[in-house]
């Protein structure tokens, strides 16, 4: 008997296996492309740009794209990997195609246009499908607007130095919150250059419109549909844009802490100040807030309010020359009436779940931009909020309980990482799961889901 070496059983490895699919719990999200309608939407959106006795579609290659930046991939080659399971995916083009097919479709902005009206019609029908898990089943969407820094490692086209002393571009994001049960989809993407301002009125109002028209139509304007932002949007042009005649959007904007707004934080008396909350509605400890009014409103829309949060600084930070009395101060305006300001500063502070939509696209293509034109990395960019799609609407559909909130990470370890079987009997295929594998009651719950949803059309 030989004495084992190591902690673990050696292994020889050799080519030629046959029948095992890897990669086979991206069949999910395959299975939502379908039964969302995706596929044939966006193929009827590209079709002008499908030339003449072409093997492949456009927008067939343009999904497999966004299906392999799902999976992890952060280059156009990755398809790679969707090209060695077609069992699986299909067909896939091969590597100069998709590349030519991007340059093609970066020669304009019809194609943009074109992706982003498929977007919109297939979102609308997902949520329908989606019912009470469906972001707009309470009656009112949430949009989260923020810009991402996306550092460049080589000379691409508009990428300069940003604010942080990086180097790259800053795009502005916009995410539909899907709360607490759930993550958050993306709706509006706009590169910009590296060295774009954090407060411009214009970039916010731009990224808004991209954002609405990814809605349903009545969400796309009213008090139904509520805009929040960090200080980058806490603008006069931006404010007024939201609160104009016509469009009554609601908005929770932070605010910069002026002089006079620091003035008058000082003079509101004790009895003015109310604990602030946490979720589940107990005090939030070592923090109040408080609603300020007079000069600190002229200039703004009507029935703005301005609400100041009070709160003892983490151990470590140090206080800024803004902040009173040893407290962190922060200020945010909304045109939310009648609502406690406890409430509404809760609601304001849960933005902070776009960071964590943030993390998930920086995970999912967007943490380098592979290509050099800019028109190019717009495209880019598209394909990543198609993927970014994809990881929202399969949760949504298909999972439940703490799965439905696993990020992109946990999906790709847990999930789309299992390998199969395929197992062809009945002029059918079938993957096999491994019994010993941990998640494979969660796919394969998940895949009875996707196929008791009605087929689109």
């Amino acid at each position: 008997m030989k004495k084992s070496i190591g902690s673990y059983p050696r292994v020889r490895v050799e080519g030629g296996g046959r029948g095992a699919v890897s990669q086979a719990g991206a069949v999910l999200l395959v299975e939502t492309v379908r039964k969302s309608g995706l596929d044939t939407a966006i193929s009827a959106a590209l079709a002008p740009w499908r030339k003449t006795r072409t093997v492949h579609d456009p927008g067939k290659i343009l999904l497999d794209v966004a299906l392999a930046v799902a999976l992890g991939g952060d280059c156009l080659s990755d398809v790679a990997m969707l090209r060695a399971e077609p069992a699986v995916f299909g067909a896939v083009a091969s590597d100069p195609t998709v590349s030519r097919l991007i340059d093609t479709l970066a020669s304009g902005k019809r194609a943009l246009t074109a992706i982003r009206r498929a977007r919109a019609d297939v979102r609308e029908h997902v949520w329908a499908l989606a019912g009470d898990a469906a972001p707009d089943s309470g009656g009112q969407v949430i949009v989260d607007l923020d810009g991402v820094l996306v550092i460049a490692h080589s000379d691409k086209q508009d990428a300069a130095a940003t604010w942080k002393r990086t180097f790259g571009h800053h795009p502005i994001m916009g995410f539909v919150d899907h709360g607490a049960d759930g993550a958050g989809e993306p709706v509006a993407g706009l590169l910009r250059a590296g060295n774009a301002g954090s407060n411009t009125a214009a970039d916010h109002i731009t990224a808004t419109q991209l954002a609405l028209a990814q809605l349903p139509k009545r969400f796309r304007r009213g008090h139904r549909t509520l805009v929040r932002t960090d200080s980058g949007g806490g603008t006069h042009e931006f404010v007024n844009w939201l609160a104009a005649r016509g469009r009554w959007l609601s908005y929770s904007v932070g605010m910069t802490i002026t002089d006079a707004i620091h003035q008058a934080v000082l003079k509101v008396p004790a009895s003015a100040w109310t604990p602030a909350v946490e979720p589940g509605g107990e005090v939030r400890d070592g923090a109040w807030v408080a609603e300020i009014d007079g000069d600190c409103l002229k200039g703004w829309p009507k029935g703005m309010r301005l609400i100041v949060r009070k709160e003892r600084p983490h151990p470590g930070a140090q206080l800024r020359f803004t902040d009173a009395d040893g407290m962190r101060l922060t200020c945010f305006a909304t045109n939310t009436p009648g609502e406690a300001i406890a409430g509404l500063e809760l609601r304001h502070r849960q933005r902070a779940r776009c960071e964590d939509r943030i993390r998930d696209a920086r995970s999912t293509g967007l943490r380098n931009l592979p290509l050099h034109g800019f028109a190019q990395n717009q495209i880019w960019l598209e394909i990543v909020q198609l993927a970014l799609d994809l990881l929202a609407w399969m949760p949504m559909l298909a999972l439940t309980g703490k799965t439905r909130r696993w990020e992109p990470k946990k999906l790709r370890l847990r999930l789309f990482s299992a390998a199969a079987q395929l197992i062809t009997t009945g002029r059918r295929r079938y993957l096999r799961l491994a019994a010993h594998w941990p998640w494979t009651d969660v796919i394969s719950a998940a895949a009875d889901r996707l196929q008791a949803l009605p087929n689109p059309g």
